[in-house]
């Protein structure tokens, strides 16, 4: 398995983690956490030994074979099922039906596999890749945001499939749900160092919040007795009865180590400048189609109104035309039917996908927040900046010099510097970590406007809206609830069609005779796929429970401060009972977790 000891990775004066230690035990599944920047793609390079380390060493056992998602796009096949098949070993290329299951997963339909690659775009040949790669079942299989060019579909059954991934796996991803639906365990990159716990997002980061707490306060009571000791010295340093009595007390305060200030590590601070909108309806959608030239009719006949306070998620496969939808909100595209009418008052922040393009490349990031709202003092312009971790000379960078990321977080801050009551987000999490995608949500939240968003993160949409547009079946619809009662009442229409590609390889299992030992663990597999899914309802409910308490909670904070005590009592009751149904929840989902372990340890 995997085994690092006393790694250390500078670039310059920067290090990015010095003598850091960690293994991987057999059927891991590592997620890889972290601010932007502190080293995980690094990491990454590290093991596939891209990059050389400054010291320490990296070692695996003798015909350990390393996968990772390439982004070089390099296809010699005529078609997407032969491509994906050359993941397979020579002697099994034969066997289509493996690289089909993958396929469907990942969103490519049987007419699709009989295309060739070129004729798809870079976000489904990076897909092509990620099928390959699947295929190809390395012992350590390294994933770097994954989830980046697929739809929610083929996300939830990517989910499904690396749940009984066989080998290792490491996967850095900005979506914290996704990550705590895959993996066993979480490791988190962090002033320098590593630290790894079994378990999930939640638990590392409460730890180490935890952690940092009774350093800071440890620091400060070591800060308060050397305070006192230097005071001691110097007020008895002269008189010759105290001299042994301060000597040593200078041996004890030169025995005293000194721990530094923690400074807190930068994370975007989303504050939208809210516009005031006196109305009610911002925007009146009737009987709205569209197609591009010669393509397909991607919207037939959709109404909808979209009222100020109004959060609204627009789901669906990619190529459907959910960033079209938003096109047309925004203006940039004209309806060919129906009409989209916009109130005089609605003042619009649009980020969209393709607008990093029009980021001028020889300004610099200043320049650019000023454009987007002239009237600003440069004061409130460099705050803006520094708010998106643009600080001091970063925001005279040019855009010429900037990543994806960076650019994408000047597109935001553009949006930052106008007023508006109308926001229009097309992925807006894509190149965000997770701290400032909590940070974005909590904003969303809070914003005195409406919020139109496409996004595949399960975790914004439950967070986030309230109303959907579903972009599936012939024509986009409203489904007026929240995405949770979407997926009880509606679901996935593209879930069920991958169930029944799953059937081929069962059928093939039948065909071929008596049953291999590989053959019979795949009923060991069954099992498991059925536990794991339980425990993913348990979790959804406890989720969902831990909501309810927060809004118990809430309101009865309220009420203490009313001194309702009728409610006061009646919310106490309501409050304990939900707890001790998250209690049995959790006791439920660690029987299931032991029951997962022990079959993994026997298959």
């Amino acid at each position: 398995m995997l085994n690092v000891v006393e790694l250390t990775k500078s670039y310059g004066t920067r290090t990015l983690f010095e003598e850091v230690t960690f293994s991987m035990a057999p059927r891991e599944r590592l997620g890889l956490v972290g601010r932007n920047g502190c080293g995980k793609s690094t990491l990454f390079k590290l093991i596939l030994a891209e990059e050389s380390p400054d010291s320490g060493r990296i070692s695996f056992p003798k015909g350990y074979v390393v996968g990772h998602l390439a982004q070089h796009l390099n296809f010699t096949e005529s078609s997407i099922l032969k491509e994906v098949c050359l993941g397979l070993p020579e002697e099994e290329r034969d066997q289509e039906y493996r690289g089909e299951i993958i396929l469907a997963g990942l969103g490519f339909s049987e007419e699709d596999m009989l295309k060739a690659p070129a004729m798809f775009s870079g976000g489904f040949q990076i897909r092509l890749n990620l099928a390959k790669l699947l295929l190809s079942e390395p012992n350590l299989l390294l994933l770097d945001e994954p989830t980046n060019y697929l739809d929610i579909v083929s996300v939830r059954w990517l989910i499904s499939f690396l749940r009984s991934w066989k080998g290792e796996l490491i996967i850095i991803s900005h979506d914290r749900l996704f990550m705590d639906e895959v993996t066993t365990h979480t490791m988190l990159i962090h002033r320098g160092g590593i630290k790894k716990v079994s378990g999930g997002t939640e638990k590392i980061y409460s730890q180490v919040e935890l952690d940092e707490e009774i350093y800071e306060k440890t620091r400060l009571n070591q800060d308060k007795k050397r305070k006192d000791l230097e005071l001691f010295i110097n007020r008895f340093r002269a008189k010759a009865s105290k001299a042994a009595l301060v000597q040593s007390k200078v041996k004890v305060l030169e025995k005293m180590g000194q721990s530094e200030e923690l400074v807190d590590e930068a994370t975007l601070d989303f504050r939208f400048c809210d516009a005031p909108f006196p109305g009610k309806q911002m925007v009146e959608v009737k009987d709205l189609s569209f197609a591009y030239p010669n393509g397909p009719t991607l919207i037939d006949g959709l109404s909808i109104k979209i009222e100020k306070n109004d959060r609204i998620g627009i789901i669906g496969k990619n190529g459907k035309g959910k960033s079209t939808l938003l096109r047309l909100f925004a203006g940039e595209l004209t309806p060919q039917k129906g009409s989209i009418s916009s109130s005089q008052n609605a003042r619009v922040g649009y980020f969209g996908q393709s607008n990093i393009s029009r980021l001028a490349a020889n300004l610099t990031v200043e320049q650019e927040v000023t454009n987007a709202n002239t009237s600003l003092h440069r004061t409130k312009v460099r705050a803006i900046c520094g708010t998106m971790m643009f600080s001091g000379d970063d925001a005279l960078k040019k855009v010429s010099v900037l990543s994806g990321g960076e650019k994408s977080r000047v597109l935001l801050g553009k949006i930052l510097a106008q007023p508006t009551n109308f926001l229009l987000l097309d992925e807006p999490t894509n190149h965000l970590d997770m701290e400032s995608i909590e940070a974005l949500i909590e904003s969303l939240k809070t914003y005195q406007g409406a919020v139109v968003i496409v996004t595949h993160s399960e975790l914004l949409l439950r967070e986030v809206a309230q109303r959907l547009v579903v972009f599936q079946g012939s024509a986009p619809h409203v489904f007026e609830h929240g995405y949770d009662y979407f997926l009880e009442k509606e679901g996935w229409s593209g879930e069920a069609a991958m169930s029944r590609t799953n059937s081929k390889e069962k059928k093939s299992q039948k065909i071929s005779g008596p049953k291999t030992e590989r053959e019979l663990s795949k009923e060991a597999e069954k099992e498991l796929k059925s536990l794991e899914k339980k425990i993913f309802e348990t979790e959804n409910a406890v989720s969902k429970l831990e909501t309810l308490s927060k809004k118990i909670e809430e309101e009865l904070a309220q009420a203490s401060q009313t001194g309702n005590i009728s409610q006061i009592t009646s919310l106490a009751f309501k409050l304990k009972e939900n707890q001790a149904e998250i209690a049995e929840m959790y006791s439920q989902w660690e029987k299931l977790s032991e029951k997962c372990e022990s079959i993994r340890a026997v298959a």
